[in-house]
């Protein structure tokens, strides 16, 4: 995306100049050039659109605030749109939710039903069926055991995307 949007300021930039350069000198401005430049400011501009729509949102919540942020800070390195916390908050549509299951007993009422509804990717240390009984209660998506790599992450966010 910054590379789209990189060539659409350039391409403004050349349209602008062409425009400038002709009312410095008098002369009409090259309709033709201007044309063909807005035509591809335009199909730059449906490029970065398209890329912006296809952002995925995530929230990563971890009882460990620095775990959080880094893998938070991992993700918008692969690109996506991904905000760390130790608190559950109002999601945004279509946001994706990483959570820590040993936040669970911490929450209360309503943001368990929050991060039920959020059908959330479940982090965690614990391997027991226990654990994993009480993710599937939550409705996980996915259960990931830590420590996760930001690939099998990355392609459980996918996985949890194309589920809607």
């Amino acid at each position: 995306m910054a590379a789209g949007l990189h060539r659409l300021r350039s391409t403004l930039a050349r349209l602008k100049a062409e425009l400038e350069l002709a009312e410095v000198d008098g002369t009409s401005p090259p309709i033709d050039r201007l044309l063909d430049g807005l035509e591809e400011a335009f199909a730059l501009l449906t490029v970065v659109e398209t890329a912006s729509h296809s952002l995925v949102s995530v929230l990563v919540l971890d009882d460990d605030a620095r775990l959080a942020e880094i893998t938070a800070r991992g993700l918008g390195r692969l690109g996506y749109d991904a905000e760390s916390g130790i608190a559950m908050r109002p999601l945004d549509p279509g946001e994706v939710l990483v959570f820590d299951l040993s936040m669970l007993p911490s929450l209360e009422p309503e943001a368990r039903e929050a991060v039920r509804a959020a059908k959330p990717i479940v982090v965690t240390g614990a391997t027991d069926s226990g654990s994993r009984a009480l993710a599937a209660s939550l409705g996980a998506s996915d259960y990931l055991v830590k420590p996760v790599e930001l690939e099998e992450l990355a392609a459980a966010i996918s996985r949890r995307t194309a589920k809607g």
